[in-house]
């Protein structure tokens, strides 16, 4: 069913109207409101999600870059697959009005695109949706169909992006939070180069804790300074390397857990992450946890064998492995560090 609603060229997707045309409508009415600015909580990674005020001047300027560099128009159609209670889904929104395109509308799902039928220009994604995608042959047919993919909300493995490359959709993974109303830069995945490259007229700087610090003359705030480790290529290029606030110091020695997990995701075949637990001598003793049942004792050897291999130094070796059954998400999809246990 195709409907005008404030604006935007909707298509619902079966039996997306109800839901996803409530919180497509809801959104929309407050775009139009007289206030400046639109309600948003952040994705609650790194804390207790937080409502915040987004600038209406900041998203559109965001929409037009993103538009602008992906060649996005009113001859476009674009697929809304994410809640937009959350930035990933308000800005497909924004963007649409920008560009004046055809927008296709599903309920936010694991496994989107269940009954489109036309080729999509330009949809977002989480990694944990792509991931199911490409676990059958007709998820794998429904990404092709489209062009031009962002994936943002968390890394995208090296895992998932070799699996991703024999596709012909061009898939970038983003870098941004909810404060910079979006994505500010994108990384082509399987290119050359492990940077990210900004949009339009931002540009980086590391701050003097080695983080980075993203300069945005079209925003109404100019600089934000967050707790991402990086390294610059130059003023617009950078090399994520992880969260500050996520490095372990275990007996003086500072780990950065993002760092092991890239090295280490060949050979471990579930989601995992690296983390910390108190110990009286080291201070804090690196830990292993791994999703699923406890694997048998001869794998765990296999396991700690492989890791000496791939981690060089023995002080980056796990002091234990613990096995949960499910690892802990934010609303979004987001993998949660901490043992539920």
């Amino acid at each position: 069913m195709e409907v005008i609603i404030n604006d935007i060229k909707c298509r619902f997707i079966e039996d997306a109207e109800r839901a996803a045309g409530a919180a497509v409508a809801a959104f929309l009415r407050e775009w139009h409101s007289p206030a400046d600015y639109v309600e948003a909580r952040t994705s609650g990674s790194t804390g207790a999600p937080k409502a915040i005020h987004l600038y209406k001047d900041d998203m559109r300027a965001s929409a037009r870059l993103t538009c602008r560099f992906f060649g996005l128009g009113a001859e476009s159609t674009m697929l809304l697959c994410l809640s937009p209670e959350y930035i990933a889904g308000k800005m497909m929104l924004v963007r649409t009005l920008e560009s004046g395109a055809r927008l296709y509308v599903e309920p936010s799902a694991s496994a989107p695109l269940q009954h489109a039928g036309v080729p999509i220009d330009f949809a977002a994604m989480v990694p944990m949706q792509v991931q199911t995608l490409l676990q059958s042959e007709a998820g794998r047919a429904r990404l092709a169909s489209i062009r031009r993919l962002i994936i943002g909300g968390a890394p995208v493995s090296p895992e998932l992006e070799a699996a991703l490359s024999p596709l012909p959709t061009a898939c970038y993974a983003t870098y941004g939070m909810t404060e910079t109303v979006s994505h500010v830069a994108l990384r082509r995945l399987g290119g050359a180069s492990p940077d990210f490259h900004a949009l339009g007229d931002v540009t980086f700087s590391l701050d003097e804790r080695g983080c980075l610090v993203i300069n945005t003359p079209q925003f109404r705030c100019k600089r934000f300074v967050t707790n991402d480790m990086a390294e610059l290529t130059d003023a617009t290029r950078f090399r994520w390397t992880g969260r500050y606030d996520r490095i372990i110091n275990s007996g003086g020695i500072k780990i950065q857990p993002e760092v092991l997990e890239e090295k280490a995701a060949s050979c471990i075949p579930a989601r995992f992450f690296f983390t910390s637990l108190p110990d009286d001598r080291l201070g804090e003793k690196l830990v292993l946890v791994i999703e699923g049942v406890e694997w048998v004792e001869s794998r765990i050897a296999a396991l700690r064998t492989r890791l000496r291999q791939l981690l060089e130094n023995p002080y980056y070796l796990p002091r234990e492995i613990i096995f949960l059954l499910h690892l802990s998400e934010t609303p979004t999809g987001k993998l949660l560090r901490r043992l539920d246990r």
